[in-house]
Parts: structure tokens; C-alpha cells; sequence
């Protein structure tokens, strides 16, 4: 499901908001989740599960078209933990 299709299946199942008012809400909740993440926080939905930010280390990586070693700078990634819930759902245990 992309950004769209979940912005066009709001609108469906609450036929009281207007299309732009559903993609608003859903863009306000992705900057805040961005925001937080930017900020090095960690942001948990509760039976969805959690974003949080990792910090990978320097190291030697090596090309693969040439075999050459180079060197790969420290950087942060976004990084997803399942929770309970949705593991469970996803392996029809609910």
C-alpha cells in the first residue's frame, strides 16, 4: 500500500472528511514520526510497533564492480521493530 491508497481508503471509510482533510492528517502523522526520528527519539504505535533510529559504525566496505576497498562514514538509519500484535496477526495467531 502506497501513501495514496491509504489516504483513498480513509476518505472511503470516513465519508464525513473531505479527501484533503484525510491526506493533511495522514501527512501531519508522517512529519511527526520524521521529526522525532530527525531529533534521535523513538515513536511507538502501541500494537503496530516502533521506529527508531540506529547509528551504524565507520567501517571498510569494498566495491563490487572492482574490489576496491572503500570507506564507508558512520550514519544513522531508520530502523522498524514489529510489535506483538501485528506479528501475531501477520501469522494468523489473532
Amino acid at each position: 500500500m502506497i501513501r495514496s491508497e491509504l489516504i483513498q481508503k480513509l476518505s472511503e471509510e470516513n465519508p464525513h472528511l473531505y479527501q484533503r482533510d484525510v491526506e493533511r492528517i495522514v501527512n501531519a502523522i508522517f512529519e511527526e514520526i520524521i521529526e522525532a526520528m530527525a531529533r534521535g527519539d523513538r515513536v511507538e504505535l502501541r500494537g503496530f510497533g516502533a521506529f527508531s533510529v540506529k547509528k551504524r559504525d565507520a567501517r571498510t566496505g569494498r566495491n563490487p564492480r572492482t574490489g576496491e576497498s572503500v570507506d564507508v562514514d558512520e550514519k544513522h538509519v531508520p530502523f522498524f521493530k514489529a510489535g506483538k500484535l501485528l506479528r501475531d496477526r501477520l501469522n494468523g495467531e489473532a
